[in-house]
């Protein structure tokens, strides 16, 4: 080939230097563009045929190599629907080929790009900075899950989201073992359960169809006192209700007046007098503790009952025995304070009411309110999307304290009508018997109840399922005594209409609606290519399948990330570098032109 093979060859690497120039120029410009990914230059030797001790050098050709598996750095941005690939993949999207009435025509061609610049257009369409509209798949709001494996064009518009009608109440909470109600009394045991006998005739509040509980003695009694003898000891039964300093009486003696001392037991009064008393509704101011407590049984009936109040330990205690409830009190709080009472002395039956209706009525609204306690409260939506407050409370109707033959035992109520009045029902029977066992875990366990035909405030809220799942309910100890709500959660909403679009961590698009509910809107396609490096550049960042990239792969890409951008790859000061090696070698192939140039004008001067 000689001087001019050598002139040929340095032109050629003029040309693949140019070729390596124009690579390192387009990677500079393109250093602030979004994704973009640099194109490197390899160079390759050409060598002709020839013996092998008359092989030569070779020219030189240039050729791109792609850096589409190069990742440029993310980085956070502002816009909520900007998002960048962390690992492999690319956003499968579509560009118009025209417009038609302001909308898109699309092609139908699928393109594929790194670029997460996607903003809604008027449309409400996901474009990016370059033109081209995310493709994904829609979410079917029944399921959550794709409806679908293959991509389209998302489209998002400012529709209303449709109200949904609560259908389930996700509840966990801890039943204080002791509920401390108004009625409450730690002094007299099952004062703190919810008793039917304290409900309107024909309307017991317990799980319907609960056969009516017979009633039970309860007991009261007063705290230990002594009498004034010296040394002074214990009150017993033969201690008397009058005396004088030194005797075997109490602290304060009672008077037969005028006016007479009294004691009243339900509403029937026992009169003090001197001496002579007749009948249950007199006693001797010289009698003794034990003949009052006669008279007192008598009048309560406690007696026809078997029952005796009595004295122990200096301390009196009354029975109500099975007739009544009992009441007393005094008219010399002193003397009533000497045998240990203070105020009115009260004893509540156990058992009793009717058998169970499952509702509370108006009239009776008090008196559940004062024997229950608080179960929390949610808004609920009915089938229109209008709100509905739920309010629960709890009845404890049991309690294994009470002895052999009890459980701790739970009844559910939700409220009807908060301005009940008369026989309107005011609260509901979830009509579910909730017992638990020692270790405060339900005892059979309950998953859910459903609340059928549910009305609350005369809205119809269908038949919504309360779950509780596994141990959602348990009953241990509380020292406020009270219900402790740990979830309350319903799954209904009001119409809502679309203000914004976001990307979640998952890689799909989340609505933002008006009613605060945030869905899935579409899961983002990211497709893989086992040549990526083969993908056929076009405009504006993105690129085309070939041959050689294989088709799209979707299912095995990196992780979208929300909110943030990837950078592009290009390396400044890597491709400065670049530069002026490219410079040098550009320059010295110039000097083997020049010299090639020389060696011809000496051959021609050898002619002259």
């Amino acid at each position: 080939m000689g001087i001019f093979g050598a002139l040929t060859t340095s032109v050629g690497g003029l040309r693949a230097e140019s070729y390596a120039l124009e690579n390192i120029s387009g990677n500079i410009a393109n250093s602030q563009t979004t994704a973009f990914k640099r194109i490197d230059t390899s160079f390759l030797d050409l060598i002709p045929q020839t013996a092998l001790t008359a092989q030569l050098a070779g020219g030189v050709t240039a050729q791109s190599r792609s850096t589409n598996s190069v990742q440029g750095d993310v980085q956070s941005a502002q816009v909520a629907t900007f998002m960048a690939i962390n690992g492999n993949g690319f956003f499968a999207v579509q560009k118009p080929g025209s417009f038609s009435d302001g909308s898109p025509v699309f092609d139908g061609v699928d393109r594929y790009t790194r670029r997460g610049d996607f903003q809604l257009n008027k449309n409400g369409y996901l474009v990016n900075g370059a033109g081209y509209y995310l493709e994904g798949v829609p979410i079917d709001p029944t399921t959550g899950n794709p409806s679908g494996s293959s991509p389209q064009v998302l489209k998002f518009q400012n529709d209303f989201l449709p109200a949904q009608e609560t259908t389930k109440v996700d509840y966990r909470a801890n039943l204080a073992s002791y509920p401390l109600t108004t009625k409450h009394d730690t002094s007299v045991p099952g004062s703190e359960l919810l008793s039917p006998a304290s409900f309107s005739s024909g309307h017991n509040p317990v799980v319907l169809g609960t056969p009516a509980a017979p009633y039970t003695d309860t007991t009261t009694s007063g705290t230990a006192q002594s009498n004034k003898a010296t040394p002074s000891v214990a009150i017993t039964g033969n201690t008397l209700l009058s005396g004088a300093s030194g005797t075997d009486s109490i602290g304060a003696n009672f008077s037969a007046g005028p006016p007479a001392d009294t004691i009243t037991v339900n509403g029937q009064t026992i009169t003090f007098v001197a001496s002579g008393a007749v009948g249950n509704n007199q006693v001797n101011v010289g009698d003794d503790i034990a003949t009052l407590l006669g008279k007192i049984d008598a009048l309560s009936g406690a007696t026809a009952g078997g029952y005796s109040s009595s004295v122990s330990g200096g301390a009196i205690t009354l029975h109500s025995g099975l007739q009544n409830d009992l009441t007393v009190a005094s008219s010399n709080t002193t003397a009533w304070a000497a045998l240990g009472f203070t105020g009115n002395m009260t004893a509540t039956r156990g058992g009793g009411g009717t058998v169970g209706t499952g509702q509370v009525i108006g009239n009776d609204s008090s008196t559940f309110i004062d024997e229950t306690v608080s179960g929390g409260a949610v808004t609920t939506y009915d089938v229109s999307g209008a709100p509905v407050n739920l309010q629960f409370r709890w009845g404890k109707v049991d309690s294994v304290t009470l002895g052999a033959g009890h459980t701790d035992t739970w009844n559910l109520f939700y409220q009807v009508n908060p301005n009940a009045t008369g026989t309107q029902v005011a609260w509901q029977n979830v009509n579910t018997n909730f017992t638990f066992s020692a270790s405060g875990q339900m005892s059979p366990a309950i998953a859910s109840v459903t609340l059928t035909n549910a009305v609350v405030n005369g809205v119809s809220l269908g038949s919504p399922v309360v779950n509780f799942g596994t141990g959602g309910l348990t009953q241990f100890a509380d020292a406020n005594g009270n219900v402790q709500v740990n979830q309350i959660q319903q799954d209904g909403f009001p119409a809502g209409q679309l203000q914004s679009v976001s990307v979640s961590t998952n890689g799909r698009i989340v609505g933002n609606y008006s009613n605060g509910r945030n869905l899935d809107l579409a899961e983002i396609s990211v497709a893989t290519f086992n040549g990526t490096n083969f993908l056929k550049r076009v405009d504006g960042g993105a690129f085309e399948q070939t041959d050689e990239s294989g088709a799209a792969l979707f299912g095995k890409s990196g992780t979208i990330v929300g909110s943030s951008l990837e950078s592009s790859n290009t390396d400044i000061a890597d491709e400065f570098t670049k530069l002026i090696v490219t410079q040098q070698a550009y320059s010295a192939n110039t000097k083997v032109i020049t010299t090639s140039n020389s060696m011809v004008q000496d051959l021609l001067n050898v002619m002259r």
